[in-house]
């Protein structure tokens, strides 16, 4: 799955409900893969250390 055509607003919102809705572990997973990937991190309060 890529994420690259999602804006970093749009990454960002997507991690906050996928976790907020509590959805696939996997999936959460590529999220902050995506996240750390463009140094992002700064900007979400909690992420799993990957």
């Amino acid at each position: 799955m890529e994420l690259n055509h999602l804006s970093d607003e749009g990454l960002l919102e997507s991690y906050h409900k996928a976790t907020e809705l509590n959805l696939d572990r996997e999936f959460i997973k590529l999220i902050e893969l995506e996240i750390n990937r463009r140094s992002l991190t700064h900007l979400i309060k909690s992420i799993a250390t990957i």
